[in-house]
């Protein structure tokens, strides 16, 4: 029996669509700067927002009606839920999907038990999988929400948590690569401090990347050769998380040696709780080589915490695709770890939300690919530091050049050159004439 029976699979309509069960501009097949859209983005159907997600908040309980759960939390209706998730990725089109491991399964009175738990509904993951062609972008563990990890999980002082973490990562990473899993994920939720009065911030780091390399010494003993993948956040729920923004992430990989094996996994509304835009974050990942995924979303600037929305606005999906790009996305994709708001309870706003989503990145996709086309800001960026073209630029660029040098040559002339207007303004009327079009 269908948990979606009003709905059919949403197709592309056009820009003058008003049937909100279909897409105004996301078109699979349409090609746009030499893809199509659907390798562009690589949208993926996140599971523990749209399957587990209750609508609950610090001030009230769980609102989401969903018909299709028993109300126990068995590894029956648990796989009952998978099935119904596979029926909804089918319909919206969604290429890939991610989940933590007990997002799926329930997590049971011991380790043992849990793994026999994620077994079972793994099972059932890969027949939909075999199904319906939708596949596993990625996986990773929760090792956050038990009470075990209060202290963190690979950077506790408990010892035999942090072996529990290691074994729980060892299972994830094994389902995951049964599944097809084109990357591994590792969230930090509780990887950070309270009080530096009780916490050795260099003997927990040190932790961490042992642990880290212990992950990719086994993912090569298994023939695991996806991704590995990293997701910052400044703080929420420790005060302060170790993976805080890109650059603690990149910092962290090379103090360890392991900028080989890494990349990030950047999301929206993570980087404006470190005070960055996301189009900064996706920038200083892309320009290091180290740009692999996105969890696409986006907070409310009036609440200050990792509301995670869905991103429907045009100016933010156009900066996120000029940047995508420039460096690319693959294997990683457009996650949509974004969760109805608990007013909206209905199973039908999933599939609102999701479309919406969707179109807005497509709409950014052909925007930016217009933008980088016609070289709108690319012309007036290269005018901009045109002074590094001459001799002078190329060779301190090159090395050549030293203090004495420019001194020499800035001597004699007294005082630089006359600067160039920035033309923000300028630059930010370009983009809304292209998002007018």
């Amino acid at each position: 029996m269908s948990a979606f029976p009003e709905v059919s699979k949403i197709k592309y309509e056009g820009p003058k669509s008003d049937n909100p069960l279909a897409f105004r501009w996301y078109n699979p097949d349409e090609v746009v700067a030499g893809k199509t859209m659907k390798d562009h983005l690589r949208f993926t159907v996140v599971y523990w927002h749209t399957f587990r997600g209750s609508g609950s908040d610090p001030f009230g309980g769980g609102t989401m009606h969903r018909p299709w759960e028993d109300g126990t939390d068995s590894v029956q209706n648990a796989c009952n839920r998978a099935r119904v998730a596979f029926e909804f990725f089918e319909k919206l089109d969604a290429p890939f999907y991610a989940f933590h491991d007990r997002d799926v399964a329930p997590e049971g009175a011991t380790l043992a038990e849990s793994n026999a738990n994620l077994d079972a509904v793994a099972k059932v993951l890969k027949e939909e999988q075999q199904r319906t062609g939708v596949k596993l972008l990625w996986g990773t563990a929760n090792m956050f929400s038990n009470p075990r990890f209060m202290h963190g999980a690979a950077t506790t002082c408990n010892v035999e948590v942090y072996a529990y973490a290691a074994a729980q990562v060892k299972k994830a990473m094994e389902v995951t690569k049964e599944l097809g899993g084109e990357n591994y994920v590792f969230w930090g939720g509780r990887e950070g401090y309270q009080c530096l009065y009780n916490t050795d911030m260099k003997r927990e780091l040190d932790h961490l990347g042992r642990f880290f390399h212990m992950a990719v010494d086994y993912a090569k003993e298994i023939g695991f050769k996806g991704q590995f993948l990293i997701e910052p956040k400044p703080k929420e729920p420790t005060k302060h998380q170790y993976d805080s923004d890109a650059a603690a992430c990149l910092n962290f990989l090379r103090t360890y040696g392991l900028t080989d094996y890494f990349k990030l996994n950047i999301e929206t509304n993570h980087a404006t709780l470190a005070g960055h835009e996301m189009m900064h974050e996706l920038e200083y990942a892309g320009m290091q080589g180290a740009l692999g995924s996105i969890d696409a979303n986006t907070g409310d600037l009036l609440l200050g915490w990792d509301t995670d929305q869905f991103a429907t606005n045009y100016y933010l999906t156009t900066q996120i695709m000029l940047v995508l790009l420039k460096y690319g996305l693959s294997p990683g994709g457009v996650n949509f770890d974004a969760k109805v708001r608990r007013e909206s309870f209905e199973p039908i706003d999933l599939f609102y939300a999701h479309i919406g989503s969707m179109d807005a990145f497509a709409r950014g996709l052909k925007v930016a690919a217009s933008i980088i086309e016609d070289g709108a800001l690319s012309s007036l960026l290269s005018k901009r530091y045109s002074s590094w073209d001459s001799e002078l630029g190329r060779n301190i660029e090159s090395g050549k050049s030293s203090f004495r040098d420019l001194e020499a040559f800035i001597m004699p002339k007294g005082e630089a050159a006359r600067n160039q207007s920035g033309r923000q303004e300028l630059l930010e009327n370009i983009v809304n004439r292209y998002l007018d079009r």
